[in-house]
């Protein structure tokens, strides 16, 4: 929950940044932004909790999770390349990871003006990722108890 709290302070500040430094404005619904953007950090969390519970050591688990999460994010995740050219594993890879499914709602409500009717597959996704990330982690931490 602490860095669920640290992350949507630090993505208040980026955005006012956004609109006060660089003159953005946010054509969308900043309802919609401020939603997916708390989903997306529950699942990036979530994820986190999942490698740390097959991780023996902190310092595992950081390089667990930036080999795991950083790199693919920052090259199957549409931040490079957008996700729509990659090919057949490159795209399977991105859409499993929720980065493909947060950058397109940051993109279409800044500059797009979109809102929640358009929003609401990649909404879904990442609260699927929260979900699944929490449950696996769950499991795999009972396992490990037993």
């Amino acid at each position: 929950l602490p860095y669920i709290a640290i992350a949507m302070g630090s993505f208040v500040m980026l955005v006012l940044i956004a609109l006060i430094v660089f003159a953005v404005p946010i054509k969308g619904s900043a309802w919609v932004l401020g939603l997916a953007t708390l989903l997306y950090v529950s699942a990036t969390t979530g994820f986190g909790q999942l490698i740390s519970s097959f991780t023996r050591t902190q310092v595992a688990a950081v390089f667990a999770t930036a080999i795991l999460s950083i790199i693919p994010a920052v090259n199957f995740s549409g931040l490079m390349v957008p996700v729509a050219s990659l090919s057949g594993g490159g795209r399977m890879i991105g859409m499993s990871l929720p980065p493909a499914w947060y950058q397109p709602v940051s993109v279409g409500v800044f500059t797009k003006g979109l809102g929640a009717a358009e929003l609401w597959p990649n909404l879904l996704a990442l609260g699927g990722f929260f979900l699944l990330f929490l449950v696996v982690a769950q499991l795999a931490l009972r396992k490990q108890e037993a």
